[in-house]
C-alpha cells in the first residue's frame, strides 16, 4: 500500500479523501480494521482528526463498527450493491436527459482538459491519479445538467458503492475502457446525440457492478 504523511494542521476531510480513495482502489480491503493509533502514526497527525475521519467514512457507508473489532472497511452486500446501482442508473439517466445539447463549448472544453489528465494517468499506470481525474470528470459532467440537487444525489449514491469499484479501479483493461467511454461522452455532448449519451452513462457504470456481483455468484 502507498503511504503518505499528512500535516497535523490538516482537517479530517484530508484524511477522509485519502482513506476513501484507498478503499476504492482496494488498498484497504473489506473487513480490514481502521485502528486509530496506527493511522495516527501513519499520517503523522492527531488522533482526534483520525477519529473524525472514521466517523465521516462511517456516515458515508464506507466503514462500519463491528463488536469487539471497532471500525472496519464495510463489506457490501450483493443485493445492496445491485439496488444502489439501479438507483445510480436512474439518476444518471435523468442527468443525461437534462444536459443541454449540443453542450456549450466551455463545458466540452473543460471536460477535454480533465480527460487528458485522466488518459495520461491511465497511460502511466497511476491508479491514484486516474481515480482523482475520473472523479473530476464526472463532477464536471453531471454539473452540466444544471441541477445541483441531482448532482449531489448522484455523488452520494456513487459513494455508497465505492467498495464495489475496487475490483475494476486498478485493472488496466477497465481503466482503458473508462477512458474510451469518457471520450465518447464528450463526442455525444458535442454532436447532441442524447440517446447515445444516455446509453454511455448507463453502460459506463455497469462493469464495476457486474464484476462485484460475479464475485458472489450473482447474475447481472
Amino acid at each position: 500500500m502507498m503511504t503518505e504523511t499528512i500535516p497535523t494542521e490538516s482537517t479530517h476531510s484530508t484524511l477522509v479523501d485519502v482513506l476513501e480513495e484507498e478503499i476504492v482502489l482496494g488498498w484497504l480491503q473489506p473487513r480490514e480494521r481502521l485502528v486509530e493509533e496506527d493511522l495516527t502514526r501513519r499520517f503523522g497527525t492527531k488522533r482526534h482528526l483520525v477519529r473524525e475521519a472514521i466517523f465521516e467514512l462511517e456516515r458515508m457507508g464506507l466503514v462500519e463498527r463491528v463488536p469487539n473489532k471497532g471500525a472496519v472497511v464495510r463489506s457490501l452486500d450483493p443485493l445492496e450493491v445491485r439496488q444502489v446501482y439501479d438507483v445510480r442508473i436512474a439518476l444518471e439517466t435523468l442527468a443525461a436527459e437534462l444536459i443541454p445539447l449540443p453542450a456549450p463549448p466551455e463545458v466540452t472544453a473543460g471536460l477535454r482538459d480533465i480527460q487528458r489528465r485522466h488518459a495520461a494517468a491511465v497511460d502511466a499506470g497511476d491508479p491514484r491519479a486516474a481515480f482523482h481525474a475520473n472523479m473530476a470528470f464526472h463532477n464536471a459532467l453531471f454539473a452540466a445538467c444544471g441541477n445541483p440537487h441531482l448532482v449531489d444525489l448522484i455523488r452520494q449514491s456513487a459513494k455508497k458503492v465505492h467498495g464495489a469499484r475496487s475490483l475494476t479501479a486498478v485493472d488496466p483493461v477497465y481503466l482503458r475502457r473508462a477512458c474510451d467511454e469518457h471520450w465518447a461522452m464528450i463526442d455525444a455532448l458535442e454532436t447532441g446525440d442524447r440517446e447515445r449519451l444516455k446509453d454511455l452513462f448507463r453502460d459506463h457504470i455497469l462493469p464495476s457492478r457486474d464484476v462485484y456481483l460475479a464475485r458472489f455468484g450473482w447474475r447481472k
